[in-house]
């Protein structure tokens, strides 16, 4: 591999100069620029990223964490970081915990090692000593979708809470009253908060709901399908609401084995409006809000806070609505009075 002496030699000038060249430190003559970029391209020179965030001090790098890389909400949240920051001049690393908090704190320690200048954390959950782990991190930070207790940080999240009470609200509407739920793992704020908002609704309704109709699973297809599978074995409800779109995916699933008719002896609905929830048949009612566009908000956060530290923190908590698909229906033979 060729090094800035090499192109040096070749070129007939000093590395100092080279160097000048390639991190645009200090003007040159024309004649020797053009010398410079022909030997880097006779050579295929590649700057050493390393030397040069060390003189520019800045990687032009940022951290992403997040817990599970094959959910599609996290894939499309990446992808909308990734669009804003290429768009910015920044370009990022990747680190999936798959939900592990062992896994989730080396990876950090691995990020900050490789002097990063900002880092987006979409935590795994479960993890008492993550907030306490950031609070002493210098780097500038965006903590997004799952907020994290006692840490004074940016946040971009959704109104998990107000999500859950609209999708519940909705199946009451359509006249629903037997409406069980199948949520995310109790350890996670998300899941919490989205339970929360559901059974506010209810009770805004005087609805009375089994606990045996509230089933704790994971945000997967699998976890959903799983719980479904116990929910309509016997005595199904008329509705089900979905933790997340993941979820309600498997509920679909379940339901279809069973020759039990989304939306007409079914409704389903689900959470964050993912892309895959438009093409699964029936195509799938959900509550949520562009995730490319949560994303490239919360690297715009972050790329803010970069560039003037001292700013007030930053809590943006964005409001989703009802995305009305092909899984919810009105309660058969019964005209819905909740309004």
């Amino acid at each position: 591999m060729a090094t800035i002496k090499d192109v040096a030699a070749l070129a007939g000038i000093s590395y100092t100069t080279v160097s000048h060249v390639v991190n645009k430190t200090r003007p040159v003559s024309e004649e020797v620029r053009v010398k410079v970029e022909a030997a880097i391209k006779s050579l295929d020179y590649v700057p050493s990223a390393v030397a040069r965030s060390l003189k520019a001090k800045t990687t032009a790098t940022i951290g992403l964490l997040v817990p599970n890389s094959l959910n599609p909400y996290f894939a499309e949240l990446a992808r909308g970081i990734e669009d804003y920051c290429e768009r910015n001049g920044y370009c990022v690393i990747l680190c999936n915990s798959d939900d592990n908090p062992d896994k989730q704190r080396s990876y950090l320690r691995v990020l900050l090692e490789k002097r990063i200048d900002g880092l987006i954390v979409a935590s795994a959950g479960g993890d008492s000593g993550l907030a306490e782990g950031l609070a002493g991190v210098r780097t500038p930070m965006v903590i997004v979708d799952r907020g994290l207790e006692g840490l004074d940080a940016d946040l971009v999240r959704i109104d998990h809470e107000y999500g859950a009470y609209l999708a519940t609200r909705h199946l009451l509407e359509l006249g629903h009253r037997d409406i069980a739920t199948i949520g995310g793992p109790a350890s996670t704020s998300v899941a919490q908060m989205r339970l929360a908002g559901y059974c506010r609704a209810l009770k805004e309704a005087g609805v009375e709901v089994p606990r045996e109709r509230m089933l704790e699973s994971d945000f997967t297809s699998t976890g959903g399908y799983n719980a479904a599978a116990i929910l309509l074995e016997k005595n199904p409800p008329s509705a089900i609401f979905a933790g997340n779109d993941m979820i309600g995916i498997g509920v679909l699933r379940a339901a279809a084995e069973r020759n039990i008719r989304v939306p007409t002896e079914l409704s389903v609905i689900g959470f964050d409006d993912i892309q895959m929830s438009r093409y699964v048949y029936p195509a799938l009612t959900t509550v949520g809000q562009s995730i490319l566009q949560l994303g490239e908000m919360a690297a715009e956060v972050l790329l803010r806070r970069i560039a003037t530290p001292a700013l007030a923190t930053d809590q943006r908590i964005v409001t989703p609505s009802i995305v009305l698909r092909e899984s919810t229906a009105p309660l058969a033979g019964v005209f819905a009075q909740f309004r």
